[in-house]
């Protein structure tokens, strides 16, 4: 362990801790559990972000799909089609620093044939979008009906169901990317829970929105929304076995959860 920071580690020796102030650990805890803990937490996020990337490449090319045949190749930049001025300009300058610092093929061979408009298309332009700003993008389009047929793509009722889950999706990308811990992380971005779905569901409703949990079922039904949704169980299902000592209930998953129609 010697190439992890202690402060990056402590972090998996908290909870084992039985006085906060005096940092006396419960009795039968081991270095090895910690260890462990940590190991788990790691391929958890490796898991985790291979997911998120399918859904974004997936949620990248529906939006492009559908806002560009509603609205044209420059949607993007038009601004009565969004309901914020503020967020468009915030929106249009992410777009300007990608495109003008981008150096994919298909940009330099675009700006070699064309000088006009001043952004490629949106097929090529917002391949190039973070996943924070292709969000924020959706958010504010003020086209309601052509977002809900981005998210019936996905088997979800509404609009603002994706939103609020691209948001947690896009928060829970953040602390993979930065390696942040995230087995008993709170998280601030809650997706929401208590629509009514088209596909195979959760039945017990009553669980904390802001935990792990919560996010993790609603990567499911997404993955399950294209065909993808078998391959993450099985990996997670397989990391809970090699690490029987993780307790679940710090991820936020109640007692049963294995039981439900989303996790069969």
């Amino acid at each position: 362990m010697g190439e992890i920071s202690y402060f990056r580690f402590a972090a998996y020796l908290r909870p084992m801790e039985a006085d906060k102030q005096t940092h006396q650990f419960k009795p039968g805890s081991t270095f090895e559990n910690a260890v462990a803990l940590y190991e788990f937490d790691n391929a958890l996020r490796q898991l985790l972000f291979t997911a998120i990337q399918r859904i974004e490449v997936a949620l990248r090319s529906k939006i492009i799909q559908h806002f560009s045949m509603r609205h044209g190749a420059f949607w993007f930049m038009q601004m009565p089609l969004h309901d914020s001025e503020h967020r468009f300009l915030e929106n249009l300058g992410a777009l300007d620093r990608e495109v003008t610092r981008s150096k994919e093929d298909f940009i330099k061979e675009h700006f070699r044939n064309y000088d006009k408009p001043e952004f490629p298309p949106a097929w090529k332009t917002l391949e190039l979008a973070s996943f924070g700003t292709l969000s924020k993008l959706y958010y504010k389009f003020a086209d309601k009906k052509v977002k809900k047929l981005v998210a019936r793509e996905f088997n979800l009722p509404q609009h603002e169901v994706l939103e609020s889950w691209m948001r947690s999706l896009a928060a829970l990308r953040n602390h993979c990317a930065h390696h942040a811990r995230l087995w008993n992380r709170y998280l601030n971005a809650t997706p929401q829970m208590n629509a009514h779905m088209r596909g195979n569901w959760i039945a017990n409703r009553q669980i904390d929105p802001n935990k792990l949990y919560a996010v993790l079922c609603c990567i499911v039904y997404w993955l399950d929304a294209m065909d993808r949704g078998d391959e993450f169980r099985s990996g997670f299902c397989q990391l809970l076995a090699d690490y029987p000592s993780v307790d679940t209930a710090a991820m936020g998953f109640p007692r049963g959860w294995e039981n439900e129609p989303l996790w069969q």
